[in-house]
């Protein structure tokens, strides 16, 4: 519409000029009149130019603007996900280092083994590792972390091994509470904890002593750091207590394990 009313007013201007030079010689009067009739369509026709003029510098602009937009938008999602991956690999070498120093302490033959999946089942608590029995595992071997106990090889193939973790309820794991060296079987629940079992009525335990395993179930070393106990209970009747114990390991979080290759001995497993 605006295009068509420029090119109307245009057309008209255009008539008016050319009657106005057809009758150039004619009176003063008669071209002051043409001029006042044609300036105001002079005008008009000024300012629509302008004003199409404007516009379409300004949308070419925007044009190139957006342009520039997703440009920079791309070159900044690539900034992001160099930045991630860089991030990622920094955290990486921040958990092989503290694994690698951990490991050079141990006195056993380990293997380091990232994990590559998980059992879905909310029945079993497993993880599934990119190690096997090329690489020299084999079943009941031990499985921890710079943290503590992670569980034991339950199953081996060529390539992998599935490690069943000891916040399962499968697993046992004999141990002793490290202040006063009384003993106990170590099992998991239901939910990330576990639950120190057989620990007679009279034994004295404590909320947050440390529990380590004692080396006498002939999978795990002694001295590993298993969890701290987090509530005792003692009911009237019965001759055990009730003890729950959180594990030192946070399983939802470890991405590599060691597996101990050695036979376990009945020394301290920190040489102590």
């Amino acid at each position: 519409m605006v295009i068509s009313g420029v090119a109307l007013f245009f057309i008209l201007n255009v008539l008016l000029l050319s009657f106005s030079m057809r009758n150039r010689h004619s009176s003063y009067g008669t071209e002051q009149t043409t001029i006042s009739i044609t300036g105001p369509f002079q005008n008009v026709i000024s300012f629509a130019i302008r004003f199409i003029k404007q516009i379409w510098s300004h949308y070419f602009a925007l044009i190139s603007v957006a342009e520039e937009n997703e440009r920079l938008k791309a070159a900044l999602g690539r900034a992001i996900e160099r930045s991630n991956r860089c991030e990622e690999v920094e955290l990486a070498n921040d958990r092989l280092r503290t694994l690698l120093d951990f490991q050079e302490t141990l006195s056993q033959k380990v293997v380091a083994g990232e994990i590559i999946g998980k059992d879905p089942s909310p029945w079993f608590r497993s993880i599934i590792i990119n190690k096997g029995k090329r690489d020299g595992l084999r079943t009941s071997l031990p499985v921890i972390v710079p943290e503590g106990v992670v569980g034991i090889v339950a199953d081996v193939s060529e390539r992998y091994a599935k490690i069943l973790m000891l916040i399962d309820q499968n697993s046992a794991v004999d141990a002793l509470v490290q202040r006063n060296r009384v003993r106990g079987l170590v099992r998991g629940e239901a939910k990330d904890i576990c639950s120190l079992e057989y620990v007679l009525y009279r034994h004295d335990l404590r909320e947050g002593d440390i529990v380590v395993t004692s080396g006498l179930d002939g999978v795990f070393p002694k001295g590993l750091r298993i969890g701290t106990i987090s509530q005792v209970i003692k009911q009237n009747s019965g001759i055990f207590q009730e003890v729950a114990v959180v594990p030192f390991v946070d399983f939802e979080t470890i991405e590599e394990v060691l597996v101990i290759l050695s036979a376990p001995s009945y020394e301290s497993f920190y040489g102590k």
